[in-house]
């Protein structure tokens, strides 16, 4: 924790798949330590959508500071790269009045952007990118297998857009994708003390969780949200048009499907969403980080704290 006389300042890292109990946990920590919570998932960063995307309420966010949280514009597209440079500058900011920054999200890639840093890709070349764009991702594959054998060999065959990556880095660069990813530069991992904790509570509670919370959703105005939204005319491929039971919501505003057929498919999207989540948290972050394997509610709060 400490270097010579030079002690890092601590984050706190509250992370895991939606509906595991994160805001409630992090929302604890920040009443307890007077700390500032900053978002790290990336549908709560758009304006517009605060129901759907689960967001903490306006009463939840008056009983601590919240930072992050609705502040794009849901036209333009926030990256990993934009993101991390946000929360480093609120958390630098948060501990110059020493204060506990907490951090709290379900973006697994947010995260390791914002602790490892980005690789230093060049610019690609745009005819490469027109050339790969135009390609097979059967084409796409054949021709990396030449030039990063080892990228194609740990893809999967259908996977499209991170085929086309490796490609087209390897065609503008003439190196491979690897080479740029060990140079990664920006993190904040080795310049601060993190207390994570991840959150891997039971599925079967989990995912009644998630059925529990799309259906209260729906009945408290994010079918209201969706259609704001789509009032704004704005690109369906935008992320923030992505989010998890927008689609569903837009197709019942559709007249496409009925009230029962809307929640039904809400509530799979959300636990298929969940459980991406999980796998990821479950392997990816480093073993040492803790694990919760309970579920998050009043009385198993304290232990979690312990944890950290």
């Amino acid at each position: 924790m400490a270097i010579g006389r030079t002690r890092k300042p601590p984050v706190a890292l509250i992370a895991g798949p939606t509906a595991s109990g994160k805001s409630a946990l992090a929302l604890e920590i920040a009443k307890r330590s007077g700390g500032v919570i900053v978002n790290a998932d990336s549908a709560q960063i758009y304006r517009g959508l605060p129901i759907l995307s689960a967001a903490p309420t306006a009463e939840e966010q008056a009983q601590a500071e919240h930072r992050l949280y609705g502040v794009r514009d849901p036209a333009l597209p926030c990256s990993a790269a934009d993101w991390a440079e946000m929360a480093r500058n609120e958390i630098a900011g948060i501990q110059a009045k020493g204060r506990l920054p907490i951090l709290v999200g379900g973006t697994g890639l947010y995260l390791r952007t914002l602790l490892e840093g980005i690789a230093p890709v060049p610019p690609i070349d745009p005819a490469v990118r027109e050339w790969v764009r135009s390609q097979s991702v059967e084409q796409n594959r054949d021709e990396l297998e030449k030039l990063d054998p080892e990228a194609a060999k740990r893809l999967k065959p259908s996977d499209t857009t991170r085929i086309a990556r490796a490609l087209e880095v390897a065609l503008s660069t003439g190196r491979t994708l690897a080479h740029w990813q060990k140079q990664r530069t920006g993190g904040i991992g080795s310049e601060i003390t993190l207390k994570p904790l991840i959150l891997l509570p039971p599925r079967d509670w989990l995912y009644a969780r998630c059925d529990e919370r799309f259906e209260r959703m729906f009945e408290s105005g994010a079918v209201e949200e969706v259609k704001a939204s789509l009032a704004l005319g704005l690109d369906p491929s935008l992320p923030a048009m992505r989010a998890i039971g927008f689609r569903e919501i837009g197709a019942f505003l559709g007249g496409e499907i009925s009230r029962e057929q809307v929640i039904a498919a809400g509530q799979q999207a959300t636990r298929n969403y969940a459980k991406r989540q999980y796998t990821w948290f479950a392997h990816q972050p480093p073993p040492e980080w803790p694990r919760l394997d309970e579920a998050l509610e009043k009385g198993t709060m304290d232990g979690a704290l312990r944890l950290l």
